[in-house]
């Protein structure tokens, strides 16, 4: 007999699963001491379910109790100069547009405080960030005394936090009753009908379109299209003022003001459930092709005695590494973030470099787990003088 579920985003039963993967890390960015502990980290499963009413897909496996956000959880991405560039120019753009001046932020999900900080910064602006994985004084800004932290998953207890402006960024696809949450974040508006909530994720479409494997992983128990995310906010009473994609198209980001109804006015640029579900098909039918051929890559690598290194040590190489259940076919791991060095990766046990470490290790090959990094990273390999191919997933 089936397992019958429960669509987190509309309530609907109409749950299809189309995805499945075992084993796999529970945190993909917690960093581990030794090579031992990180193979030896707590597992689970990836099994993905598709709505057929409202287009969500979920983790249908996924238990929450195994997953830890704490101080140790590091994904801070502000060392690279691209992804800097992306958010100061979101920030002066959300600024610029919604006169976020002399304004309180509360962000949820906050992280480190980055982009909380950038937002205090061009304003000026007071700032609160809630996000249990904060880690004090790991941000240093002008706007310091007038920024808040509380090292704490959001709840309703501190929806006596009230932003003129609510940001949340790549927290939402970590959260598995995505109704539940943005409700929350709803009714603690209240009747502040000038409030703008501003939401960024990534984006399932271009998942399923690219069969993007690394992109699937056990925190990750939400995945959104621009459509599905406009319909999940308009349930909880938003209204939709801006939908769109950015980060060459990578991430989902959603604009809304609160509304006292319901509101049936759909978005431009939303797409309709059955596209979504022509995606899903299109993912079944030819991610076993994108498996395999990443692993044949790598095997053959290996085989000939060519030597590998993945840049880039975040949740997308642990996925990478451990659907493919990849060993030695890949040495070292590079990062430019270095509270992430000499640590390991949960899983595959592989351990984290400084980009310097090319100019000893002189790999053949260099995976790049993101491509919009390349010219990044194919810039500080030149200037090493190293001498590697350099591929994208």
């Amino acid at each position: 007999m089936s397992t019958k579920h429960i669509c987190p985003s509309c309530g609907s039963s109409e749950i299809s699963t189309f995805y499945k993967v075992e084993n796999i890390p529970v945190n993909s960015c917690i960093l581990l001491t030794t090579e031992q502990e990180a193979l030896n980290f707590p597992r689970g499963d990836v099994v993905l379910g598709f709505c057929k009413s409202c287009g969500f897909i979920s983790n249908v496996a996924f238990d929450p109790s195994q997953v830890n956000y704490s101080s140790v959880y590091e994904d801070q991405q502000s060392f690279s100069s691209t992804f800097n560039a992306f958010a100061q120019g979101l920030a002066k753009r959300l600024v610029d547009k919604y006169q976020l001046r002399n304004k309180t932020i509360l962000e949820i999900g906050c992280g480190k405080g980055d982009f909380l900080a950038l937002l205090c910064e061009l304003g000026p602006n007071s700032g609160v960030g809630i996000d249990p994985a904060h880690i004090k004084g790991r941000v240093s800004s002008k706007a310091s005394d007038r920024l808040m932290f509380i090292a704490d998953y959001y709840s309703p207890r501190y929806a006596n936090y009230h932003g003129d402006f609510v940001c949340c960024r790549h927290t939402l696809e970590h959260i598995p009753n995505v109704f539940e949450f943005v409700n929350n974040v709803r009714q603690s508006i209240g009747n502040r009908s000038d409030t703008v909530v501003f939401f960024e994720i990534p984006d399932v479409t271009r998942v399923l379109r690219e069969q993007a494997f690394w992109d699937i992983y056990y925190e990750h128990c939400s995945y959104f299209s621009l459509g599905s995310l406009a319909r999940l906010f308009r349930h909880s009473r938003f209204e939709v003022t801006d939908l769109r994609k950015d980060f060459d198209d990578q991430y989902l980001l959603i604009e809304a003001k609160p509304v006292t109804e319901i509101s049936n006015a759909i978005h431009r640029s939303e797409e309709n459930v059955k596209q979504t579900a022509k995606d899903v098909k299109y993912f079944i039918s030819h991610y076993n092709n994108k498996l395999r051929q990443w692993k044949d890559c790598l095997t053959q690598f290996h085989s000939i005695g060519k030597r590998v290194v993945v840049w880039g040590s975040g949740s997308k190489c642990v996925a990478f590494l451990t659907t493919l259940r990849v060993k030695d076919e890949v040495e070292y791991l590079v990062d430019i973030n270095p509270f992430r060095h000499g640590k390991f990766i949960p899983g595959a046990g592989k351990e984290i470099m400084p980009p310097e470490f090319l100019k000893e290790s002189k790999p053949d090959l260099t995976i790049v787990m993101n491509p919009i990094y390349c010219h990044e990273i194919k810039q500080m390999i030149r200037d090493m003088n190293v001498n590697s191919e350099v591929l994208a997933v």
